[in-house]
């Protein structure tokens, strides 16, 4: 266009008026054109340029989650990807969700009888004094069923052990598996900003700190989906040490799991301070349901009854319900334990709708 122009200006005084005047009603429609074809260019040059960057966003296919930087807000933004009706009511077992250590971490995902919508889903951390157990085991994986029932996508973890791999090894693989589940929402047909966790025993204090830390609290490891949030909405704590710098038989302080977990049993270690859910409390942490047996001697009531005035304390809901003649795992101790054990998971069920729902 400036060479046209240019050559109408040398030609100027040779052109005739009315031929002078043609051209330059011809130049202005040709001038817009372009301005328009120029705008219009530009404004899909933009629309494929963030199209890309959502694709970008949300491509998170790698095992261990090494270098994978998803923005969660983008992803909810994307279109609902369905769940194949030939898994509903399935299980999908020992599925790699990051590696840390040398070990290949893996987890077990149980899908609903039915689904709707992007899926709120509830994560399972078993027990075993954090030197035992497994993701099929322990007293709260008896909820399952009644959460696949219920709608809910389940997850059941397993988690690096001590003395192998000491404190904090277990949260930070805790909250790879949430980062996890984040960066495949769409594998899932979850919802990430609905997102639960419970646990009994070690798994109960486990949950109890993924519920009270975030980002800022370094506890959340290295290489696995690091662009993720390892927040979650709804807690369940079943009978979880809360505060570790206290003396009680599951506890930390003058026994040889101290040294074997924490690598401390001085009730003054920063460690032991560091791994406890109690440390940090503030009023924008989720809602609590805490489950303690009354007559639990491995974690004693007072454990749980510090955790809930502290979370009252801070504006946190919680609920603390007190399980009668009953020990750690709700086992009986003599008389049948009350509520139930059918009743213990049902109450499971109910807190998570009303959260995540």
């Amino acid at each position: 266009m400036k060479v046209a122009m240019t050559q109408l200006r040398l030609n100027f005084r040779l052109i005739p008026v009315p031929c002078l005047m043609l051209m330059l009603a011809i130049l202005a429609f040709m001038q817009g054109c372009g301005s328009t074809t120029s705008e219009r260019g530009s404004e899909a040059a933009g629309i494929e340029a963030s199209a890309s960057e959502a694709d970008g966003s949300t491509d998170n296919t790698g095992a261990t989650g090494a270098g994978q930087a998803a923005d969660t807000s983008a992803r909810t933004t994307r279109a609902y990807v369905p769940l194949d009706p030939a898994k509903l009511g399935t299980v999908e077992r020992d599925v790699t969700y990051g590696s840390a250590g040398g070990v290949q971490l893996k987890l077990d995902v149980y899908y609903p009888g039915s689904a709707s919508g992007p899926l709120p889903v509830v994560m399972y951390v078993h027990g075993g004094g954090w030197t035992g157990g497994d993701k099929q085991d322990g007293a709260g994986r008896g909820a399952i069923p009644n959460l696949q029932d219920a709608g809910f996508l389940v997850v059941s973890v397993n988690y690096r052990l001590a003395p192998d791999f000491r404190f904090p090894a277990q949260i930070e693989d805790v909250k790879c598996a949430v980062r996890y589940l984040r960066a495949n929402a769409d594998r899932y047909s979850l919802d990430p900003e609905r997102i639960g966790a419970w646990g009994g025993s070690a798994g109960g204090h486990l949950v109890s700190l993924l519920g009270v830390t975030d980002g800022n609290d370094g506890l959340e490891g290295s290489g696995c989906y690091e662009g993720e949030s390892s927040r979650v909405q709804a807690v369940v704590d079943m009978f979880g040490p809360s505060d570790l710098t206290k003396e009680f038989e599951g506890g930390a302080i003058g026994r040889a799991l101290g040294e074997r977990v924490f690598g401390t049993s001085d009730s003054e270690s920063e460690t032991l301070k560091t791994a406890s859910p109690v440390t940090y409390i503030s009023a924008d942490d989720p809602p609590f349901l805490i489950l303690q047996g009354d007559s639990d001697r491995l974690v004693p009531p007072s454990q749980s009854e510090e955790l809930y005035d502290q979370l009252r304390s801070a504006g946190v809901p919680a609920t603390l319900v007190m399980v009668s003649n009953a020990g750690h795992g709700f086992k009986s101790q003599g008389g049948e334990i009350s509520p139930t054990s059918q009743e213990i998971y049902l109450m499971i069920v109910d807190f998570f709708d009303k959260q995540l729902r």
